[in-house]
């Protein structure tokens, strides 16, 4: 038995056509973790496709209620374990089965998101890219080992969520009371994109994320524009003056607090080779937006924004010629490491009131908040996992400190306390939350073989490099 035969033996897997068969059976549930009418669906995907190919596997598992849930059947919460040896190293992994909404009416002709449709190497179908095509990928190249060997020669724990899209509710608070349980050395999983098809990635944490609202309320009702023009504020004007006095024309956080402390040099080495927007199927940069003097990688990863996500004020569908009232905007700041995360709101709200805008009331959104996490570029496991991608692909894999979007990271990283690992399959342009989501067949194939290759060293190094940690 060896390291290639494995490899071999994932790639006859794909080629057969099995891992588009299994994925495709999994597209095909619908488990939109958006709604409660999705509710019954994500215990259907654990029930149907998790648990009885996990067990398979050897996994014993154990569904959860959400901690964090009213309703019982929202967002359940799947561990699964296999124990070869309490002497072995041990590794969490994680994915989450839930999708965004399907949009079904918005996809192009001939598609739809709950049947996967290939043109060329295009997989189309919601899910592919987040998260069902990425851990399929995973648990496969697992599978894969433990039929040729008998044995993974290190213990796993699968901890799997099912409201990742909903923010991750009660996933922190899980972990919290399961602590011991979910007990591991080191946590690799897979999510978020590769900074390009064609560039194997890896990276260390994310960024964070927080969504807000701002809300003027000027007066009940809309008023007849032409008796009340010139005589009555107009509530959507306040709220477009408010927020360009957060962030310019161009994109620029006008809001010191509300960016990072600094760039790091580390940081800046690390994303200096990085493409961004390089790809075929990649939006065309905006090369003037953002902060003036960095480059587009150092924007992306190093780097906060701030974004208008929806705003709404009197009736866009029909407009009326009348005075809006009311108008509230739904804003977002992605956020890196070294910001003033637990004080956005009273300095948005500082800064509204210093220019004029006290009208303007500022609060969260629903939407759970995600902290930004970063583990060390120069960990002796980033070295471990570069050195593994690289023997398999034969190429210098793209290494980013955190991902440009928002994972649950911080939770493995400060509440389990594991250094974290993210190994992405998908691509940039992969749509995954819009109409048309898709993966590549061809980044699918070689992350099958980059993922058998990473879990075949680790059986073979893990041991050594957790005790070169020590």
């Amino acid at each position: 038995m060896s390291r290639q035969l494995a490899i071999d033996s994932v790639t006859e897997y794909f080629d057969s056509g099995a891992f588009f068969t299994l994925l495709s059976e999994r597209v095909a549930i619908r488990s939109e973790s958006q709604t409660p009418t999705g509710y019954p669906a994500l215990a259907v995907y654990l029930e149907q496709q998790m648990i009885p190919y996990l067990k398979q596997m050897g996994f014993s598992c154990e569904i959860f209620t959400n901690p964090g849930a009213d309703d019982p059947q929202a967002w359940p919460i799947l561990v699964a374990e296999r124990i070869e040896d309490p002497e072995l190293l041990t590794l969490l992994t994680y994915g989450h089965g839930d999708v965004v909404r399907g949009y079904d009416d918005q996809w192009k002709e001939g598609l739809s998101p709950w049947h996967i449709v290939v043109e060329g190497d295009f997989w189309y179908g919601r899910g592919t890219a987040d998260n069902k095509g990425q851990h399929s990928v995973n648990l496969a190249a697992l599978k894969t080992l433990l039929e040729l060997k008998g044995q993974l020669g290190f213990n796993v724990k699968i901890l799997f969520e099912m409201g990742e899209e909903s923010g991750s509710p009660g996933l922190d608070l899980f972990c919290q009371q399961n602590k011991e349980r979910l007990k591991a050395d080191l946590f690799i999983a897979s999510d978020g994109p590769r900074v390009g098809a064609h560039y194997p990635t890896l990276f260390l944490g994310s960024r964070g994320s927080f969504n807000f609202e701002l809300d003027v309320y000027a007066r009940e009702g809309s008023h007849h524009s032409g008796n009340w023009g010139g005589l009555l504020s107009n509530a959507a004007t306040r709220l477009m003056n408010a927020w360009s006095c957060l962030v310019d024309e161009n994109g620029r956080i006008l809001v010191p607090k509300l960016l990072p402390e600094s760039l790091p040099e580390s940081v800046r080495d690390a994303v200096k080779t990085i493409p961004v927007g390089a790809g075929e199927h990649d939006p065309k940069l905006s090369l003037e937006w953002g902060e003036p003097g960095l480059t587009p990688a150092e924007r992306v990863f190093g780097w906060n924004t701030l974004e208008i996500l929806a705003c709404t004020a009197g009736n866009p569908d029909a407009p009326a010629n009348a005075i809006p009232g009311s108008a509230k905007l739904f804003g977002q700041i992605r956020y890196v490491v070294g910001s003033q995360s637990d004080h956005f709101i009273e300095i948005i709200s500082e800064h509204l009131a210093q220019h004029g805008f006290d009208d303007v009331k500022v609060c969260a959104s629903r939407a759970s908040q995600m902290e930004a996490t970063r583990l060390d570029p120069d960990d002796l496991w980033v070295e471990w996992a570069k050195d593994s991608i690289k023997s398999t692909t034969g190429e210098d894999i793209s290494l980013i400190p955190n991902l440009g979007g928002s994972l649950p990271n911080a939770t493995f990283a400060n509440t389990l306390g594991l250094p974290t690992l993210w190994i992405p399959h998908s691509y940039p342009a992969c749509l995954q939350h819009g109409p048309n989501e898709h993966c590549l067949g061809s980044v699918m194939k070689q992350s099958l073989q980059i993922m058998t290759g990473v879990f075949w060293d680790l059986a073979e190094q893990g041991l050594h490099i957790k005790e070169q940690r020590q």
